[in-house]
């Protein structure tokens, strides 16, 4: 199953640059980095990004994340998948910019999975 993260453009650089990561703040003050399943990423975005422009949207699979990877519940009781280590710039599947138009993220158009 595809996960996805959302990070703002310093954060990939760093990632890119790094091939690892702790995360955005928000991941280094919880201690896990914050995915969301393609039915979560929309509403992540709204929530914590509002207005944000800047962004980039990277898919992994949470499959090949191991025992790393925990589904905790979060949001309204919804299961979200928790990473307890580093993001790896190897682990990501794709990534593309989350572009701002009128105020709305726009995510892929054909769908994420």
């Amino acid at each position: 199953m595809q996960i996805y993260k959302i990070l703002r453009s310093d954060e990939w650089s760093d990632l890119k640059t790094n091939g690892e990561s702790q995360g955005a703040p928000i991941d280094v003050a919880d201690g896990f980095v914050h995915f969301s399943t393609a039915a979560q990423a929309e509403e992540t975005a709204k929530r914590h990004f509002a207005g944000v422009d800047g962004l980039f949207l990277l898919a992994l699979d949470g499959e090949k994340l191991g025992e790393a990877l925990k589904w905790e519940p979060s949001r309204g009781g919804d299961l979200f998948p928790h990473l307890y280590g580093p993001l790896r710039l190897a682990d990501v599947l794709w990534a593309q910019p989350l572009p701002l138009v009128d105020s709305v993220h726009q995510f892929p158009a054909g769908g994420m999975e």
